[in-house]
């Protein structure tokens, strides 16, 4: 990768919510979700950080500070949850969202596991609903787990694409299909 790649600070993010869609009335209402636990990877310390809603702020300032903030599906859905907890407007921040990108590739939305498996040979450890439950049951540290795990995902795909400039995903055929990539 390109030296200045390397020298901005890309922050990965992800994060999971106490609630979905059906306990606060509806996917318009993200913002309700509340955020459970919140991860990053900064490639400026080489680190991640794990962020519970006490810290959302901290969050939040890590976001708006990065050179570059890359997610999957972090402008409509993520950003919405943190938007219940802040004046600022998170989409100001250089965004690059894997999921509107690949969308206007694919044509269609695809999962982040699609293109981790296709890509990697690698698979979610879990998924939302099962974040959701921990939740309930109090499993803050499965919670954060999973999601550094997808932080991860996302940032090994993210750097596949910029390396390369293509990705790999298995269509609903089980027909290994590749897209080009600009990133």
């Amino acid at each position: 990768m390109a030296d200045s790649f390397m020298s901005k600070n890309i922050v990965y993010f992800d994060l999971e919510t106490q609630k979905s869609a059906a306990d606060v009335g509806g996917w318009d209402k993200k913002r309700d979700m509340k955020m459970s636990v919140g991860v990053i990877f900064s490639t400026a310390t080489q680190s991640y950080e794990i962020f519970d809603e006490k810290h959302v702020n901290d969050l939040v300032k890590a976001l708006l500070r990065a050179d570059l903030v890359v997610g999957y599906n972090i402008i409509n859905f993520d950003y919405e949850v943190l938007a219940g907890y802040t004046p600022l407007d998170l989409t100001q921040a250089p965004t690059l969202d894997l999921l509107v990108e690949l969308e206007k590739v694919v044509g269609r939305k695809l999962p982040l596991d699609a293109f981790a498996t296709g890509t990697l040979g690698c698979e979610k450890i879990a998924d939302g609903l099962e974040a959701l439950q921990w939740w309930k049951e109090g499993r803050l540290m499965e919670i954060a787990e999973y999601c550094c795990f997808d932080v991860k995902i996302t940032k090994l795909v993210h750097e596949y694409g910029c390396q390369h400039k293509q990705l790999f995903y298995v269509d609903r055929f089980g027909k290994k299909r590749v897209v080009q990539v600009k990133w």
